[in-house]
């Protein structure tokens, strides 16, 4: 990978302080060399890490933040996307110019990052992956789990006992979830997962808030909004994801559940811990909750940091 389009896509924070983030003394002298490396969930990108990883930094920790292809500086947007004055008939029947990306080119461009990182003594990393970042979690720790220490998965899918997130979507425990209902067209058709976060529709708006960020403050919310990108390439939810025991199911791993997330259900959450644990008995999911939305990187960033911090240990 070129240093240029490294650091185009990566965000650093390091600097040093004595106490843990919500002001409680740190219960450990960490390693200078822990690093996280943070994978985004659909239509977002490294951006929705900032706050975290600024928390972190001033723990002397770093936190690096990508963008997966087809997302921030790499994203590309349907002809119908318009801010303002969308088109929402041509949204709707539109095909993704992102259509093509894998889950194995998220997969890869993870890889890309960690090898770098861990070939200059920066690793194993703690890998964290928020929603729809949970496959590529998956996908990075069956294929070397050597290079992750811990998995962190922020109300994150975990296909265990289901192949792709399609058919978890499908399952009793999502009936209710608020993605669906934001999808324009049909997502096999179109490419991807089509959302409109530039609505005239105030209806609309308010349903992605509900679904996303209800507990996220107005004005981060306004900001959020304009970041987000409408297509999510549709084989990061129709590639397998599927774990082995003796790869995926090495890797030391921890689930922190949301309460309040009307994307990811909290019996969906539990469900999919169930699932893994069950896969790996020896080694289950270290369970920490967060009384917050899907977005808790956004709405409280300091007890999330603070969490990340305790499973890195």
């Amino acid at each position: 990978m070129e240093r240029r389009h490294f650091l185009t896509n990566v965000s650093v924070g390091a600097v040093a302080t004595g106490m843990s983030l919500t002001g409680h003394a740190s219960v450990a002298r960490r390693d200078s060399r822990l690093t996280f490396v943070f994978v985004h969930g659909a239509w977002h990108g490294g951006w929705c890490w900032s706050n975290v990883i600024s928390l972190l930094a001033r723990q002397g920790v770093q936190g690096i933040t990508l963008d997966l292809p087809g997302h921030g500086l790499s994203a590309q947007f349907p002809a119908a996307y318009a801010p303002g004055a969308p088109n929402a008939g041509g949204l709707s029947t539109e095909i993704s110019p992102l259509a093509s990306i894998s889950l194995a080119d998220y997969r890869d461009h993870v890889l890309a990052i960690i090898r770098g990182l861990v070939s200059e003594g920066r690793g194993p990393v703690v890998l964290v992956g928020h929603s729809l970042g949970g496959v590529t979690l998956n996908a990075v720790a069956e294929a070397e789990p050597s290079l992750v220490k811990k998995l962190v998965y922020l109300t994150a899918f975990v296909p265990v006992a289901e192949p792709t997130v399609l058919d978890y979507l499908q399952q009793p425990n999502f009936v209710g979830s608020g993605l669906p209902p934001l999808f324009y067209g049909d997502p096999s058709k179109l490419g991807a997962a089509r959302i409109n976060p530039n609505s005239g529709d105030a209806t609309y708006v308010a349903r992605v808030r509900d679904a996303l960020y209800s507990d996220v403050p107005p004005s981060v919310l306004s900001a959020t909004l304009n970041m987000l990108t409408p297509d999510e390439p549709i084989r990061g939810l129709s590639d397998p994801a599927t774990v082995s025991p003796g790869h995926w199911g090495t890797v030391p791993r921890t689930f922190i559940r949301c309460t309040r997330d009307n994307a990811i259900p909290l019996a969906a959450q539990d469900q999919m811990i169930a699932e893994a644990n069950r896969l790996t008995p020896y080694n289950p999911f270290r369970v920490e909750t967060l009384d917050s939305s899907h977005s808790s990187f956004l709405s409280r960033p300091a007890e999330l940091a603070d969490l990340l911090l305790e499973a890195a240990q």
